[in-house]
């Protein structure tokens, strides 16, 4: 949530910064602002709502100046407001901020009886005084920001400028996300890669409680309390037009059938097909080590925690370890039982989500190792866990993922057959059957794209019913919850989704002719039981959308509506499933008109609790 740019070097530092928080659109915001130095003196312009406010106000005011600080923000403290906007300026010390500051009323309460007004709502305001009052007592800038951050409890990431030292621009994290770019004489600093990419690849990725300095052309790395640091730029590859449309109307219809790519992508180079392996350059944990765990523990939020479900069916089947899945927000709260016999898989698209990062902590300090599934190479996640499994999903800019999610599914299952084959519950030629029909799936999910045109007449049959249900079973129930999740986020209908069999405990009762019902009805296992489920909604006169396999005309001739899937997905049908599922919310939500790509009240990245 939230978005940071900062700027310092030769080129007029406007530009730059409103055009790096275009590229941070997807991290949801409800308000914006920026603010240059020229000769001395802070020019803020803020504004409510979309960046296209900003900029008009930008025009109309122009701002001149080689460094300066934006920002899109998401409400935490203070309502969407230009009041409550960032930046904020106290003094001469100009900030903004991601983050959550947990002891600001303390603090407020304390500058308030100093004196000191404050104009907004927010925590971060209480950041600028705090600095301002250190500026004022020490008579240094980046001393005085050095001083008030080691009063700060919670998390931040932010960006100072100082009208007194106007060539100097400080940044600093807790428990939020901060890169560094570093350029030829000029620097770069946000809250996420694709803002600054295509300035520079290389990247500094700063740590907690870690602060750079820009000054004289020079970054100067250290503790916020004091001591130095060296740090060592990575090269990111993704290229500028990665994070762009490419021609699609929406990011997310892009990144939908980007999903062929991205799951090559995730299994390139990681297939041993002849040993029936797989080979997980990050995983860094030996198969003596992998054989000590008797319990798996996988800890995730909102889509991430559905591919976790499915997670566990996978590894139970396979592996025979008891797996527990648990929503991160809630882990850390129920005192959990894990020990050093646990290995923990947290799961998180950008690395950075607050709640699964304070569970990873909670679970390595009861002596869990750990294993992060992600897509953001050196997140927090990324760099604290024991190891890791990099999606290669590229960057992901429609908020509701996609091609996240699919490749988290196939990280998971490349998991599967590592621990299967360490631990000596799938044997050489089970993991070459299974290696098998991994290969697959990127050109079966290529065939199931085509179903585009046939989901969106779909869209148009159903687009104004006012609640829908979700169906699976088994490993497609997960499914079920994630098309649920997909349809409510971008198209604002209400949506629930079920495990079949559970359908008679409750929500039969909501079924009548104005209920859409979404059945997941592929053949496999559970197939005889689901389509029992169907018939039942059926009598009741539900309006079935079935999703099932290439030509099952039992399935057709029961149901309203029929998309097909490829019949021949095996184990790993669940990711096909979600293709329909995924083109079903899109198209809804494009013709009721929502912005498919930053739904209202929704981040793409949640880095607070």
């Amino acid at each position: 949530m939230c978005g940071i740019v900062g700027y310092v070097g030769s080129q007029e530092a406007t530009p730059i910064i409103l055009d790096g928080l275009r590229r941070l659109e997807y991290r949801g915001y409800d308000s914006a602002g920026v603010c240059t130095i020229a000769a001395g003196r802070a020019a803020v312009r803020r504004s409510e709502g979309k960046l296209i406010n900003l900029e008009r106000l930008v025009t109309e005011a122009p701002l001149t100046g080689t460094i300066g600080i934006g920002h899109t923000r998401w409400a935490t403290h203070g309502k969407p407001s230009e009041t409550n906007a960032h930046p904020h300026q106290a003094g001469s010390i100009i900030v903004v901020h991601n983050g959550i500051i947990e002891n600001y009323l303390e603090l407020k309460a304390r500058l308030k009886a100093d004196g000191r007004e404050f104009k907004s709502e927010t925590d971060t305001e209480v950041i600028s005084h705090l600095i301002d009052e250190k500026y004022a007592a020490t008579g240094t800038f980046v001393e005085a920001v050095r001083l008030a951050l080691q009063e700060l409890r919670g998390a931040y990431a932010v960006c100072i400028l100082c009208e007194q030292e106007p060539n100097v621009l400080v940044a600093a994290k807790q428990g939020s996300p901060m890169v560094v770019g570093l350029g030829a004489g000029e620097f770069f600093v946000a809250s996420d890669i694709p803002a600054i990419l295509s300035h520079t690849r290389e990247m500094v990725f700063l740590e907690d409680g870690e602060m750079v300095v820009f000054r004289e052309g020079t970054p100067s790395f250290s503790r916020v309390t004091g001591e130095p640091l060296e740090k060592t730029s990575r090269h990111i590859d993704w290229s500028p037009l990665m994070a762009e449309k490419g021609g699609y109307k929406h990011f997310m219809l892009k990144e939908i059938f980007e999903q062929p790519r991205a799951i090559r992508d995730t299994i390139a180079g990681r297939l041993r097909e002849e040993e029936g392996d797989v080979y997980l350059e990050d995983l860094r944990l030996s198969d003596c080590e992998l054989r000590e765990f008797d319990r798996i523990c996988i800890v995730a939020c909102g889509t991430s925690w559905h591919a976790a479900l499915v997670g566990k069916f996978l590894l139970e089947e396979h592996c025979r370890i008891p797996v527990e899945v648990d929503i991160a927000s809630e882990f850390r709260y129920r005192n959990p039982v894990v020990n050093d016999r646990t290995l923990m898989v947290l799961i998180s698209q950008s690395g950075e989500t607050a709640d699964t990062l304070a569970a990873m902590r909670e679970g390595k300090s009861r002596g869990a190792r750990n294993v992060a599934i992600c897509n953001v190479v050196d997140s927090s996640i990324a760099r604290e866990a024991t190891g890791v499994v990099y999606t290669h999903a590229g960057p992901e800019i429609g908020v509701a993922s996609t091609k996240a999610f699919v490749t988290q599914l196939v990280a998971l299952y490349l998991l599967t057959i590592r621990l299967g084959r360490a631990i000596g519950t799938i044997d050489a030629e089970r993991g070459q059957a299974m290696i098998t029909e991994l290969v697959k799936v990127p050109a079966l999910l290529e065939k199931t794209l085509e179903i585009n045109d046939a989901v969106e007449k779909t869209a148009r049959r159903y687009m104004n019913a006012r609640d829908f249900l979700y169906l699976g079973r088994g490993i497609n129930y997960p499914i079920a919850l994630e098309g649920a999740l997909k349809l409510k986020e971008i198209s604002y209908i209400h949506a629930e989704g079920y495990p079949a069999g559970e359908m008679k405990h409750g929500p039969i009762a909501l079924i009548d002719e104005n209920m859409p019902v979404v059945v997941l009805v592929p053949r496999n296992s559970t197939y005889e039981k689901v389509l029992s489920n169907m018939e039942e909604v059926v009598a009741r006169g539900g309006r079935v959308i079935a999703i099932c396999s290439a030509g099952d005309r039992e399935v057709a001739d029961k149901a309203e509506e029929t998309l097909a899937i490829p019949a021949d997905g095996g184990e790993l049908t669940s990711i096909l499933l979600s293709v329909p599922l995924q083109l079903l919310a899109y198209h809804v939500a494009v013709l009721k008109g929502t912005d498919v790509d930053q739904p209202r009240n929704l981040a793409k990245s949640v880095t607070v609790e």
